[in-house]
């Protein structure tokens, strides 16, 4: 289904427009073209169904579930949902909004939406092939273990107050009417169909012109960086190197499966493991067109904190990783 995208960026940007495909404007329109016509369709479909579904499912006993003595489980149902869903940062941004406005705790949405660009079946075989079981598993673990924490210490701050007024109005409101035992009137097929399509209209109102700014700054990224310059700018496994490599791929913005090939590269090339993957997973999973389309439905202060939250999970993970490296990959 994916590669329909691709196509349709072939033919709009190479056929119709005459770019070459191998100058750097050629493939920053083609990303632009090809991310924004996926993002779309991932917006406008998933928006719909999963406002399909809160009108359909009794939302409220999902709710209680998750926010009840489930919670840590809920951590992990998140990251697992994430985990097989092939989205990238800015894709996941659109279930983010459908699971909030069901009143999903922010905690577990935020555990979905940190694991989802990092893990999918896709990137697992990719690592599988290229990396090697290990650092398969230990890449597995530690996307859990971020989004896991991540959503947990939301969670503990209340995040909630921090959403932008519409999803916080949301989210109060369901968490009143589950306090008070509400029940939901059964929706006719005409009802929830009225419903989904109302949703959609919403909040795509409310978040186009963001995906354009926020593709286009990662096009200009990905067309213009030149390459090799990471490589040649990240030093020999100074400990100061894991943030800056965080630092470095936050502007960044590609999926999982194109970074691992990088990932390959960077190790073969001498870059400690926890360095590369710290690097690799801020690219995918804390990229600054991801913060831009989350502007549209958190605050200032739950973004800089969740910046903050990743900044620190990923620097903590690269700094043991390096540390523990010559043990776990030391010579037989």
């Amino acid at each position: 289904m994916l590669e329909v995208f691709a196509y349709l960026a072939t033919l709009v940007v190479y056929d119709a427009l005459g770019l070459a495909p191998d100058t750097p404007l050629g493939e920053a329109a083609h990303f632009f073209v090809e991310s924004t016509a996926k993002i779309f369709a991932l917006l406008l479909v998933l928006i719909y169904v999963i406002a399909l579904a809160r009108a359909s499912l009794n939302v409220e006993r999902v709710r209680a579930f998750l926010a009840g003595r489930n919670r840590i489980f809920g951590y992990f149902l998140g990251s697992t949902f994430g985990a097989v869903t092939p989205f990238c940062s800015c894709s996941s941004v659109p279930v983010f909004i459908g699971f909030t406005s069901a009143r999903i705790p922010v905690g577990v949405t935020t555990a979905f939406l940190i694991t989802s660009p990092m893990i999918n079946e896709v990137a697992v075989v990719l690592l599988w092939g290229l990396l090697g079981w290990e650092l398969t598993l230990i890449y597995i673990a530690v996307g859990f273990v971020v989004g896991m924490a991540g959503g947990a210490f939301l969670d503990a701050i209340r995040a909630e107050r921090y959403l932008q007024p519409f999803l916080a109005k949301a989210y109060a409101q369901g968490s009143a009417a589950a306090a008070g035992g509400a029940e939901a009137r059964r929706l006719s097929l005409r009802e929830r169909h009225t419903f989904a399509a109302q949703e959609v209209q919403e909040i795509f109102r409310r978040v186009w012109k963001w995906v354009l700014i926020g593709v286009g700054l990662g096009a200009a990224l990905y067309g213009f960086v030149p390459e090799g310059w990471i490589e040649q700018n990240l030093g020999d496994g100074a400990w100061w190197q894991v943030p800056a490599a965080v630092v470095v791929a936050i502007p960044l913005y590609t999926n999982i499966t194109g970074v691992v090939p990088v990932m390959e590269s960077l190790i073969l090339q001498g870059l400690p493991i926890g360095t590369t993957l710290a690097f690799c997973m801020s690219t995918v999973a804390a990229s600054f067109p991801e913060f831009v389309l989350l502007k549209q439905v958190m605050q200032w202060r739950l973004l800089a904190i969740l910046f903050g939250v990743l900044l620190v999970a990923f620097t903590l993970a690269g700094w043991i990783l390096n540390a523990v490296e010559p043990l776990l990959f030391a010579p037989s």
